[in-house]
């Protein structure tokens, strides 16, 4: 006996065996588009719906679908009764006719329009490998519903979104050929749980939302928190999607910290991605003000951006590079403070030698754009399957910052950012005057 299973997100079928125990793999997997509209989510229910069997239709070659035979059989009655109350006969017998062909090849139609937003997958192996994953996303699902969290939402997206993915990747290959590919998306899964595991714990221990001051969004975060260096990364309130940390490991400081670091000012800027050996992509990094006074960097178009970077900021304030290309009358005022270009591959070869900490980042595609836009620009992007648009803005880009600053609060607990060895001399009055 075939079931259905229907879930939020698609569905499972399972065979149940004979003697009635229950399966432990499902005989198929379908995933519907993530962020289905009404009409998609019926394209689903069309798909999973008791398909008409076939009659053979006695020595004629071919057969009908039952479905047909009743609807000649319900057509002709109806046809007559119409006939019988008046109904011409012009227009009584094309409906007739016209019925039973419609109910044999309407069917195969709908389910091609349906199959366009549904992705299936069959045999043991993918099977076995979805249901392994679908599995995982119902942690996710099941610590949405009924929360207003932002980030527990936006975790079940995405973990429909790898299951879409990961569908649609095993109808093309199987798993062996694709199982670096697999391997990836479950361990994104798997973070994915792990973040919102956290988030649960953290909300179970600190009790009512807005009763911790550390998750009070109009409280000042303290960018130096004295307390032991997490084990793990915290667990992250991304507004577009997790923010998958993996800063460098802190160095001790063999100096004494310049004054200008005491202005707690960081420089954010993207960069192409690098590998890590054992970390996954990172896109952009932090750094602290300081650096660039570094004599490793480009000089002295370091220090002058170092100048135009603290000048009236606020504590602990992140500025993204796009920032300041932005007040620099969008790019055209940089020939006259620096080349920004060269001094952004200087910083990013003294992380990579370890030459200064740095908060690293693989930001999503489209944090990372609001990263790279003015503070007054906005990025929109188009979902390629349904083709819904939505816009990004100034909010989206803060609430980006506002999630960087708290990995940044959790990476220098009990120890900041080291800017570098012998740092030059800051230029008179950096962070004094007013902007």
């Amino acid at each position: 006996m075939i079931v259905y299973e229907r879930t939020g997100w698609g569905w499972f079928t399972w065979t149940v065996p004979g003697d009635g125990s229950s399966p432990a793999v499902p005989h198929q997997i379908g995933v519907l588009t993530p962020a289905a509209t009404r009409t998609q989510r019926l394209a689903l229910r069309w798909v999973t719906r008791r398909p008409a069997r076939r009659i053979a239709v006695g020595a004629l070659p071919g057969s009908l679908r039952l479905s047909s035979a009743s609807m000649a059989l319900i057509s002709l009655l109806i046809g007559l009764m119409a006939i019988h109350r008046g109904i011409p006969v012009t227009v009584a017998l094309p409906a007739m006719l016209l019925a039973p062909l419609v109910a044999e090849y309407l069917p195969d139609r709908l389910d091609a329009w349906a199959r366009e937003y549904v992705r299936t997958v069959a045999g043991d192996g993918a099977c076995r490998y979805l249901h392994r994953l679908a599995a995982l996303h119902t942690v996710l699902v099941q610590a949405a519903v009924g929360s207003d969290r932002h980030e527990l939402r936006r975790s079940a997206e995405l973990g429909h979104d790898l299951l879409w993915d990961t569908a649609d990747l095993l109808q093309t290959q199987d798993t062996r050929s694709a199982s670096a590919y697999l391997i990836t998306r479950e361990r994104l899964m798997v973070q994915l749980v792990h973040q919102v595991t956290q988030i649960l714990n953290h909300t179970a221990d600190d009790g009512p939302a807005g009763s911790n001051p550390d998750y009070d969004p109009a409280q000042p975060m303290d960018p130096h928190p004295q307390a032991t260096r997490p084990v793990a990364d915290p667990a992250p309130r991304p507004a577009l999607s997790p923010l998958l940390q993996k800063g460098t490991p802190l160095m001790p400081q063999p100096e004494p910290i310049p004054m200008t670091r005491s202005l707690d000012v960081y420089l954010l800027f993207a960069h192409e991605p690098y590998h890590p050996a054992g970390a996954q992509e990172i896109n952009t990094s932090v750094v602290a003000a300081a650096s660039l006074l570094h004599p490793g960097v480009r000089q002295p178009d370091g220090v002058r951006i170092h100048d135009h970077l603290v000048r009236g900021r606020r504590p602990s304030e992140i500025v993204p590079l796009s920032t300041l290309t932005h007040e620099l009358d969008g790019g055209a005022r940089w020939p006259e403070v620096g080349d920004w270009e060269a001094v952004i591959r200087d910083l990013l070869q003294l992380i990579r030698d370890n030459e200064c900490d740095a908060l690293s980042l693989g930001l999503p595609v489209v944090a990372h754009a609001l990263a790279c836009a003015g503070p007054h620009s906005e990025v929109r992007t188009t979902d390629p399957t349904s083709g819904t648009q939505r816009t990004y803005g100034p909010a989206d880009r803060i609430e980006v910052l506002v999630e960087v600053g708290k990995h940044l609060a959790w990476a220098e607990a009990g120890s900041p950012l080291w800017p570098g060895h012998s740092l030059l001399t800051p230029l008179a009055g950096t962070g004094q005057e007013p902007r």
